[in-house]
């Protein structure tokens, strides 16, 4: 029987949690936003660059309380949950802005950081008392965390389904070969012990990590601690790996059954205090993905992030807010799906990739709808690490992206120093973005990953402005409702 994902205590708790959010600023808004992403999307430079232009004023012309002079500024308030890891703004800028940048360290575990956003409203009350004040609470965690949620409502057995058919797909043979050989040799009604236990759970581990290298790129992989495992290592809640059923009755001493209890500590000591004191608690919900690297892996990798992104919006508390519902029960009402990295690819191809997204999220972005929260997607670059140009070749003109292609890259034989710039034609995506679907042919694009930017300018006050494609826009629809 499948298990509900809150119980009566999760839910007493998450509206406490929202009374005490309303009640510890009881005249100035509190605006929660949720950024997360699938493997190496790019959360920590959607942040960084998120917090940088509105302390700043950046180059936003698509974000429009700052275009229509009402934006006044933003300065970093004080941590507002003692408990959670502040997110580390000014590390991150120093590493992109340092004589060598670097790109900063990804998403590990939550971390959080408040903006208070003062503007002058449009509306003719509010402006009649001046400025107006929003707190931009801005929570980060690891897209892995968020693809564990659809666990809450399964059992060990539904779980272990899925997960050995998942496994035992043709496209996922290579990397699960060893873990399903660990399967076939255990007898699962045996006496339990930690190291058959500690020895299927290292198999299943691995088999994880190599479905998500850049060959394969796939996402529908819980549980997600089992990559990010952070002060659980080692655990008894992070030491279990998906079993057949046993023959006849399971006995309390099998070791299916003491696999089947870790499955249930996991959820109890991971799964569900995540969902129930941080991700109940968003009001608006950002999720980067980086299609491009699954457009290079092949069918199998899109199929699978189709699946993954899906299950991702199944998981939000959707639906409309208001000010009294939103003291007790918060509701995402509105998911930004943005597609990074689009500096990787011309400006030709971003409406396309753009398509591609949309076609991604298209069933789960109805039932969002239907929910009453809002959805969309767009292709974007937070900082955009590459510039465009036009090379000639016998007569012939192709766009071309110019950047420096990260150390240890490869492309036609070529091992790149992290230290020269090149032009490089990265291809073109379908016009039509079924075609991905239908064909069942991998896109040919010439993929790399690039260094941020050597040079940078700097603004009138003397901030460095950081080059983007798109991030207006995406500001604009995650905040600029509240801002008018």
């Amino acid at each position: 029987m499948p298990q509900s994902p809150t119980t009566i205590t999760d839910e007493i708790g998450i509206a406490l949690g929202n009374l005490a959010d309303a009640a510890a600023a009881p005249f100035t808004p509190t605006l929660r936003l949720g950024v997360t992403g699938l493997s190496r999307a790019g959360k920590t430079i959607f942040i960084t660059a998120l917090i940088h232009n509105l302390l700043t004023g950046g180059r936003l012309p698509g974000f429009a309380a700052l275009t229509e002079g009402r934006f006044i500024g933003a300065r970093l308030a004080e941590h507002p949950d003692a408990g959670i890891p502040r997110f580390a703004y000014e590390q991150h800028l120093a590493a992109l802005t340092a004589k060598d940048p670097h790109w900063p360290e990804s998403t590990r575990k939550i971390s959080q950081l408040r903006l208070t956003l003062k503007f002058q409203s449009k509306r003719w009350v509010s402006g009649m008392f001046g400025p107006t004040v929003l707190n931009l609470d801005i929570v980060d965690y690891p897209g892995e965390w968020l693809l564990d949620l659809p666990l809450l409502s399964l059992s060990f057995a539904e779980w272990s389904a899925e997960a050995l058919a998942r496994a035992a797909l043709p496209h996922s043979q290579a990397e699960a070969a060893a873990f399903l050989g660990e399967i076939q040799q255990t007898e699962t009604s045996k006496e339990a012990t930690d190291v058959d236990a500690e020895r299927l759970a290292a198999a299943f581990t691995d088999y994880l990590r190599r479905s998500r290298e850049d060959g394969r790129a796939l996402s529908t992989l819980p549980p997600g601690r089992f990559l990010l495992p952070g002060d659980l290592e080692g655990s008894p809640a992070l030491t279990f790996a998906p079993l057949p059923p046993p023959v006849g009755p399971v006995r309390s001493s099998s070791l299916y059954a003491m696999l089947e209890r870790r499955y249930e500590a996991y959820k109890a000591i991971v799964v569900r205090p995540f969902f129930r004191d941080h991700f109940a608690r968003l009001d608006r919900q950002v999720v980067l993905v980086d299609t491009l690297r699954a457009l290079n892996a092949g069918p199998a990798a899109v199929a699978d992030l189709e699946t993954a992104l899906t299950d991702i919006l199944s998981c939000f508390r959707q639906g409309d807010n208001n000010p009294i519902t939103r003291l007790v029960a918060r509701r995402i009402d509105r998911i930004l799906f943005a597609a990074t990295k689009a500096d990787h690819i011309h400006s030709s191809s971003h409406d396309r990739l753009e398509a591609v997204m949309n076609r991604l999220v298209a069933d789960a972005a109805r039932k969002a709808r239907f929910a009453g929260a809002e959805t969309r997607s767009m292709a974007i670059a937070a900082i955009r690490a590459t510039r465009e140009s036009v090379i000639e070749d016998g007569g012939d003109k192709h766009e071309v992206i110019v950047g420096t292609p990260q150390a240890g890259e490869v492309l036609d034989g070529t091992i790149y120093d992290g230290k020269t710039e090149i032009a490089l034609f990265p291809g073109d995506l379908p016009e039509h973005p079924d075609a991905l679907f239908e064909d069942g042919r991998p896109v040919a694009l010439n993929f790399l990953r690039f260094q941020p930017p050597q040079r940078l300018e700097k603004n009138a006050e003397g901030n460095v402005v950081l080059p983007h494609i798109r991030f207006d826009r995406a500001l604009d629809y995650l905040i600029g409702d509240w801002l008018r």
